[in-house]
């Protein structure tokens, strides 16, 4: 049997980290440690974690004219993710990101697009076929809103399924969020999209099926270390926790948790499966430093999984 095709569009960023013991206040500056350079980009991110994970991914992105995207496109090819749809944009530079992460793991980031900017909707068009192929569509929101609307829609006319991690926390139209099968918000993002603060399991449910409301099939909303509420329309919506660690860096967990997830689903299993695949995997990911750097490969998430009762 041939495997399900994904395939991933979004941001490549270029993460400059550097370890606080708490955030700096305005006019303050502060000493940091253990500053270090990763490759990062939400779009990124999620590719890797498909890749690692054992998925048949197409990652549609582009990198800038410079040495770092060169190599960051090395690295992807090692990640075992199909690399002919991304591009490099001449006189421009890979997007990157300025990731400052304190003594409790959180962090606060800044970024420049540079050759994210250029994923415009005729850049799409020249490596749509991709997704006319595909079985599912991992999107995110570091890229030009247009060419996600545009993508969403191509993959729905194509019948795969659409899968929006709505991050960074921006408008999005409804006509968007109507082409949404599967949408995987944090809190904060979740509160954005429908006005409801996420505080607890009844602004869960409420912000859930706002989402629902929008036409979407699948509501998985991230609550940190709590795991996520998961509602699938129809059914009351329950909390399906994660795995206790001590985390020591939360930049890559979103990112690794999609795209294991997909790939989970791609696979076969069930949600509540996927769900506890992609648990481990984030869980593992928050135990280290950096985004790409942390996102476990498939042998680990395996090893984990065994070792849980």
């Amino acid at each position: 049997m041939s495997m399900a095709k994904l395939v991933v569009m979004g941001s490549i960023n270029v993460d400059h980290i550097l370890n606080l013991d708490s955030f700096p206040q305005p006019g303050e500056t502060v000493k940091g440690e253990q500053y270090r350079v990763a490759f990062g980009g939400k779009g990124a991110n999620q590719a890797v974690a498909a890749g690692r994970c054992g998925a048949d991914i197409t990652f549609i992105a582009c990198v800038g004219q410079d040495d770092i995207g060169t190599r960051i496109c090395q690295q992807l090819t090692k990640d075992n993710i199909n690399i002919s749809s991304i591009e490099i944009i001449k006189e421009e530079t890979t997007g990157v990101a300025l990731i400052f992460v304190n003594q409790q793991g959180e962090n606060v980031i800044g970024i420049n697009a540079g050759a994210n900017r250029s994923l415009t909707p005729d850049y799409f068009l020249r490596h749509d076929h991709a997704v006319k192929d595909a079985d599912a569509l991992l999107l995110q929101l570091e890229t030009p809103l247009e060419t996600v609307q545009l993508a969403a829609e191509t993959a729905k006319k194509h019948h795969a399924k659409v899968i929006l991690n709505p991050a960074p926390a921006q408008k999005i139209s409804d006509q968007l969020l109507s082409l949404v099968d599967i949408i995987t918000p944090n809190e904060i993002e979740a509160e954005f999209l429908t006005g409801i603060a996420v505080k607890d399991d009844t602004g869960a449910e409420k912000a859930a099926q706002a989402l629902h409301a929008k036409g979407i099939e699948t509501v998985i909303i991230t609550l940190g270390s709590r795991g996520v509420w998961l509602s699938e329309k129809g059914n009351k919506g329950k909390i399906v926790p994660g795995f206790k660690v001590k985390a020591i860096d939360t930049i890559a967990a979103g990112d690794t948790f999609n795209g294991v997830l997909i790939t989970g689903l791609l696979e076969g299993k069930e949600m509540l499966s996927a769900i506890r695949f992609a648990h481990a995997a984030a869980a593992i990911a928050v135990t280290r430093q950096g985004a790409q750097p942390a996102i476990p490969w498939r042998s680990e998430i395996d090893a984990f999984l065994s070792e849980q009762d």
